[in-house]
């Protein structure tokens, strides 16, 4: 522990000093291993489903059982919760993809919370998107590549592609914190593009050409085969439609206006 206001836990182990938790008004839960940190294995794959579905619930457990138990949970959770669906228009109302990894660990990852729920804190789980911010993430590792003009489309460039920028992010959280709001929202934006109009946009606000497409040994060879297809060569054409119903306003609900704000520094 390395400052006053942080608290111990250990996923893996078990443990959590569930005493320092007592009296909190709320909690935001988004910690697991990193997705794409490392090529897939079955050791890293058991790191990543543990991380979340262990974690969760040694929290969500922590939280139950405490006096004063914070009135809301905010729980990560992703849009692989759909797994690969082509052209569907999904929302939060769409079935899980049976036997997809990733919608395995989110379908067990947001059950992980049934001690919360049981106990009476209310619960949101946040299905989100691709992040777009400049210092991490997806666009992050994107950007060299576009400004030196070598960015292309990954595939047929059909797959579409989920975004939702880091304020409306952060936004979206605060509004479901500060709302009497339960159960699963979808963390993107309102117009999701395909692949080949992110990357056609991104060079646009760039200035950069994008007319070679990348081949997909390049990204199968670094990453491993079932990283790329889940990471770059599949897609979900996803919708918040339980957030806006619920009376949110995204701040950068299209694709140029998010990038260009992005990157105007």
């Amino acid at each position: 522990m390395s400052g006053p206001d942080e608290v111990r836990w250990d996923p893996e182990g078990g443990a959590i000093d569930a005493a320092r938790l007592e009296g909190l008004d709320g909690v935001v839960h988004l910690a697991g291993e990193g997705i794409a940190d490392k090529r897939w294995n079955d050791d890293h794959k058991r790191r990543i489903r543990d991380s979340r579905v262990k974690g969760t619930s040694l929290l969500g457990g922590a939280l139950a059982g405490l006096d004063r138990r914070p009135t809301v949970l905010v729980s990560g959770s992703a849009i692989g919760y759909y797994g690969d669906r082509e052209d569907e228009i999904l929302t939060e109302d769409s079935s899980p993809q049976s036997g997809d990894f990733l919608a395995d660990v989110c379908v067990d990852w947001e059950a992980a919370t049934a001690p919360a729920e049981a106990a009476g804190i209310r619960v949101a789980h946040i299905r989100t998107g691709i992040v777009l911010d400049r210092e991490g993430g997806a666009l992050a590792k994107m950007l060299p590549l576009f400004k030196f003009g070598i960015g292309g489309r990954l595939g047929s460039g059909k797959q579409w592609m989920s975004w939702i920028s880091l304020a409306d992010e952060v936004g979206a959280i605060r509004f479901l914190l500060d709302n009497n709001l339960a159960g699963p929202f979808n963390l993107t934006a309102p117009e999701p593009v395909t692949n080949q109009t992110f990357t056609t946009t991104l060079g646009r606000v760039l200035h950069r050409p994008t007319v070679l497409p990348v081949p997909s040994f390049g990204p199968k060879l670094l990453l491993g085969s079932e990283l790329a297809d889940n990471l770059l060569y599949s897609g979900q054409r996803v919708l918040p439609s339980a957030l806006e119903a619920a009376g949110f306003k995204f701040e950068y609900p299209e694709l140029r206006g998010a990038l260009e704000d992005l990157l105007k520094k």
